[in-house]
């Protein structure tokens, strides 16, 4: 449920961001690891939206796989089900790539006034 809270944060710095103007579009990096579920945080956002210059705005997410580091030659690299060997034999240790959570942009209408 602290997709709520998310959902109002992004609203709030949209809000904030947009100089007035009404957001068309906001995009989101969510990694796969990071325990927010897309589908959740979109529906609380359009709840919160309703009736504000955020309304009827588009949500894209883009997914960030988790990645393991190996501990051998250093590469980075997606884990396989029920492994955690690199390619070249190496044991991978985990990083926080796959845990992100940012708003990547903000697309907002063009104000006649400006």
């Amino acid at each position: 449920m602290h997709e709520a809270s998310i959902a109002e944060s992004i609203l709030h710095s949209a809000t904030e961001h947009s100089g007035g103007a009404k957001v068309k579009q906001i995009d989101l990096v969510i990694g796969e690891s990071s325990g927010i579920l897309g589908d959740s945080l979109c529906m609380y956002f359009d709840i919160f939206a309703e009736n504000t210059i955020c309304q009827d705005a588009i949500i894209k997410i883009e997914t960030v796989k988790p990645k393991l580091k190996c501990k051998v030659c250093g590469e980075f690299f997606v884990r396989k089900p029920f492994c955690f060997e690199c390619d070249c034999g190496g044991d991978g240790e985990p990083t926080d790539i796959g845990r992100e959570f940012f708003i990547k942009s903000i697309e907002v209408e063009e104000r006649p006034d400006l």
